[in-house]
């Protein structure tokens, strides 16, 4: 076959020249052909165009008819595959079938025969149907041989000479590019397969041979050394392996990655981890020398080999051994340490340092595991593992009182806050209770019946103490708050029948309770003990540009004005906020009601209220709580001294409108009207009222009786107290005494300096019973304040005593109060109200009996005793054998009666 250039059938190369040139070329070979062969190409194209002609339309503007889809044809013969490419001849050279032969050396007809010089149809020798002829190409070149076996031998030589050097560590010596196309061009003609096993095996034989044997030779050492030089050799093999993966991606990508075998990347930790990490030698020195770095660092021995110990962990992820050789073996070892280390330290520590010890260690193994990326797992169970070791196994020793004690005695917040902190790691900081409860319940009892004068103070500031330890160091533990509440009420409501009491079995924390209230409101906020004050601390910023700050006088000026005041105020109704919060406790309330209601009206009928605000809050708090019930008779005391203001009022407007009134000569007398019902009851005390003072009572009650008939006054003289001038060689000075003090001191009108006044004389003129007598004098000539002087000095009353007026009284103020006696309560007084409380709770029980009786009309003697104790819960409990006592009287009385089976029965 010749050169396609010489064929009108060859097609142009895209890479020669412009086809322009190529035509012209053409036509000039066409033209030196044989003009006998020109001419028959031109009859065939003659006879073609004269067939298409004679189908065409003769108008040039009509339309081109679509071809009959209906028309008969003659079937097309289907062809075989050799005969696709044969193709119809134009040349009349041909073979004598028909086929004309590309390669036949005869030159083929002229293109310039091809040219239409005139119709088709008018050229002799052409006819449109006189067959198909076939076209057949042969290949132009033949086929080389080509030996796929033998390439693959000699790019496998090449690569293993490659893989010799990078086993050896060299760089060196081989072109990357080379041998990364003569890996794809095996891996095109099939030899992947191949080479991949040739790859792993050269792999092996260097790992078993190069890496491994080195390491056996080291595993006589111990456990860090084997795993340094493991990791030395997993770098290694990491860094030849990243080198072949490089020369061998493509068949990597192409061949490994969509079949099931492993990928370079996967092959480089599984060949490590089968042929060298699980080697029975190896392994177990290598996960222990991992071990072994901590636990050099947990002894304090050496520090920790930081870089060693992230690339064993590293190593053990990429091996896929962490969760089945090293976690276990790693937990393992810490539990046998921490088991043996907390167990000495819970001996030879106290509580709290050994509690900062496990917390420190539990910080530092947590951040550990942050540090170097251990598993989530691995942080769970040795957070879990530490946890049991030194909480849940020492909770008795962490729980028990001898360690809770010194922590609560000496006020450790922190201490307890950690202790507490740690506990509640496995939520066992309830487990604090029973040490707990028994020191609340030790040092409330211990208040409750030790000094009588401190008891409220230590009982608040107690409360305060653990009111905060509860919020700060428990985190409001919801039980142990109800713990604090359980034990606080029960101490406080313990009795001991003693000489506190009276031998009754009334509770004292009342009594103090309303003593304390009363320091209170008389004394205001200076009252307030400095344990409990709590004091505002205030601060002074800078100020703004053009604003002058005021001067330290002014501000001293303005607080003492109005922001003391405010001070006061709030600090009085915090104060009475603490205190009803220790009055919930108590059962006892008629011990508490009684004292108040003594000392409420002291302070009300003597004008000593520090603030009547604060009493009315007091009394709106009392009401609050206990209802109004309990606050009915306080009310009405209140409502008596508006009463008696108003009275006053009308009575000295009667005086003034009265003929021959003489304003200032006559006393100022002020008279308060009690309701007894509301009222304590008072002893009537015998005394000789002073002339005048006695007309001016009279004409007081003249002029009661004459507005309220049939209404009887009984005048309390012991509770009067009044203003008095008396005149001393340094001057002249108001007293303000009480009305037993007044008629004392009147005695001693008209009398010398030096003229001594008996004691027995005192008593008849002043007609004071002898015990009263007693507590007036040593309250005028043996107190703080002596306007008398006794002879011979001492500091009790004798009944052969004398006295004398003291000239020499000074006081720098004009208005000089002298201590009153009727504000302090008297032993007898004490005892009095006691044994009145104790009687009113039997009355109390016997009544709540009755109510029970008649609503069940029968009932059994425990379930009797059990409401009995539930209805009067509320006023003061008595003991089990006091309530079957007030059985038995009412039985006496006929209220109830024995019925057979244990029961009581109703009688109507």
């Amino acid at each position: 076959m010749k050169h396609p250039s010489s064929s009108p059938y060859a097609l142009s190369d895209p890479k020669s020249g412009p086809p322009d040139r190529k035509r012209k070329r053409l036509s000039r070979r066409v033209s030196s052909e044989d003009p006998t062969k020109q001419q028959t190409l031109q009859s065939l194209l003659a006879g073609t165009q004269k067939a298409q002609s004679s189908a065409a339309p003769t108008s040039p503007s009509s339309k081109r008819l679509k071809p009959d889809s209906t028309a008969s044809t003659t079937p097309s013969k289907t062809l075989a595959r050799g005969e696709m490419y044969s193709f119809a001849s134009r040349s009349p050279v041909s073979n004598g079938n028909g086929v004309v032969d590309l390669t036949n050396g005869s030159p083929p007809s002229s293109p310039q025969a091809r040219r239409m010089t005139g119709p088709l149809k008018s050229r002799p020798g052409f006819s449109a149907h006189s067959g198909t002829k076939k076209l057949v190409v042969k290949n132009l070149k033949t086929n080389s041989t080509w030996d796929s076996k033998a390439y693959l031998e000699k790019i496998w030589g090449q690569l293993d000479e490659a893989l010799a050097i990078i086993f050896k560590d060299g760089k060196d010596g081989f072109s990357k590019e080379d041998l990364y196309r003569g890996v794809e061009n095996v891996c095109r003609q099939g030899g992947a397969s191949t080479l991949f096993s040739r790859l792993d095996s050269r792999c092996r034989q260097h790992v078993e041979r190069d890496v491994r044997e080195p390491l056996l030779e080291k595993a006589g050492s111990d456990n860090v050394t084997v795993l340094k030089a493991v990791l030395a050799e997993w770098t290694r093999w990491k860094q030849q392996m990243l080198i072949i993966r490089a020369i061998f991606f493509f068949l990597d990508r192409s061949y490994l990655l969509p079949s099931s075998k492993p990928t370079l990347s996967e092959l480089t930790p599984q060949l490590f981890r089968e042929l060298v990490f699980s080697y029975d030698s190896l392994k177990p020195k290598t996960v222990d020398g991992a071990c072994d770095l901590v636990a050099e660092e947990r002894l304090g021995n050496a520090k920790l080999d930081q870089g060693s110990f992230k690339q064993a962990v590293d190593m053990f992820h990429e091996l896929q051994v962490y969760t089945a050789s090293f976690e276990p073996q790693f937990l393992g070892a810490t539990q046998q340490y921490v088991a043996e280390w907390s167990d000495e330290m819970i001996m030879d520590k106290s509580v709290p340092q050994y509690v900062a010890i496990a917390e420190a260690y539990i910080a530092d193994e947590m951040a550990r595991c942050e540090e170097f990326a251990l598993d989530a797992s691995t942080r769970r169970d040795l957070l879990a593992l530490l946890e049991d070791h030194f909480v849940v196994r020492k909770e008795t020793d962490l729980t028990e009182y001898e360690a809770l004690a010194p922590l609560l005695d000496n006020g450790a917040m922190t201490d307890m806050t950690a202790l507490y902190a740690l506990l509640d790691r496995r939520r066992l900081g309830t487990k604090l209770k029973p040490a707990f409860v028994k020191w609340v319940d030790e040092t409330g009892t211990g208040i409750v019946f030790g000094k009588e004068d401190d008891m409220v103070t230590d009982l608040l500031s107690l409360k305060r103490r653990l009111d905060l330890t509860w919020r700060t160091a428990f985190q409001r533990d919801a039980l142990l708050g109800q713990a604090l509440r359980e034990t606080f009420e029960s101490f406080m409501n313990k009795t001991k029948k003693g000489d506190a009491t009276w031998g009754t079995d009334n509770t004292k924390v009342g009594e103090m309770i309303a003593k304390y209230v009363d320091q209170l409101l008389r004394g205001g906020a200076k009252a307030i003990p400095d344990v409990l004050t709590t004091r505002r601390a205030s601060s002074i910023n800078a100020p703004p540009k053009g604003v002058v700050l005021p001067t330290a006088a002014q501000i001293a000026e303005e607080e003492n004005n109005e922001d003391d005041d405010m001070d006061e105020d709030a600090e009085i109704n915090t104060q009475l906020d603490q205190v009803l919060d220790l009055f919930r406790f108590v059962h006892g309330k008629a011990v508490f009601e009684a004292f108040y209601k003594k000392d409420l009206a002291r302070r009300l009928l003597m004008a000593r209220s520090a603030s009547a605000d604060a009493e009315r809050s007091m009394l709106t708090r009392l009401k609050t709580e206990c209802g109004s019930g309990f606050t009915q008779n306080l009310e009405q005391m209140f409502k008596d001294v508006e009463l008696a203001r108003e009275e006053m009022l009308s009575y000295r407007q009667r005086l003034e409108d009265r003929i021959g009134f003489e304003k200032g000569k006559n006393i100022d007398l002020s008279v308060n009207i009690l309701s007894a019902a509301a009222w304590p009851t008072y002893p009537d005390v015998a005394v000789v009222i002073p002339a005048n003072v006695k007309k001016a009572i009279d004409d007081y009650e003249l002029h009661y009786k004459s507005k309220h008939t049939g209404r009887k006054l009984d005048w309390k003289h012991a509770l009067a107290h009044c203003q008095m001038k008396a005149n001393f060689r340094k001057g002249t000075k108001e007293l303000v005494v009480s009305s037993f003090q007044a008629v004392v001191l009147l005695l001693f009108n008209g009398v010398g300096e030096d003229e001594h006044i008996t004691y027995n004389h005192i008593l008849t003129e002043s007609g004071l019973p002898e015990a009263e007598a007693n507590r007036t004098l040593q309250s005028l000539a043996c107190a703080k304040l002596r306007p008398l002087t006794k002879h011979p000095k001492s500091r009790d009353i004798a009944p052969t005593d004398t006295f004398t007026l003291n000239p020499d009284f000074s006081h720098p103020k004009y208005r000089v109060k002298i201590n009153q006696v009727q504000l302090k309560e008297t032993r007898e007084e004490n005892k009095e109200t006691h044994i009145r409380v104790a009687e009113d709770r039997n009355f109390e029980c016997q009544a709540a009996v009755v109510r029970i009786l008649k609503g069940r009309k029968t009932i059994g003697h425990q379930e009797l005793v059990a409401e009995t104790i539930k209805a009067t819960v509320a006023r003061g409990v008595l003991g089990v054998a006091d309530i079957k006592r007030n059985i038995e009287r009412l039985i006496e009385k006929d209220y109830m009666e024995r019925i057979e089976g244990g029961m009581y029965s109703y009688i109507a």
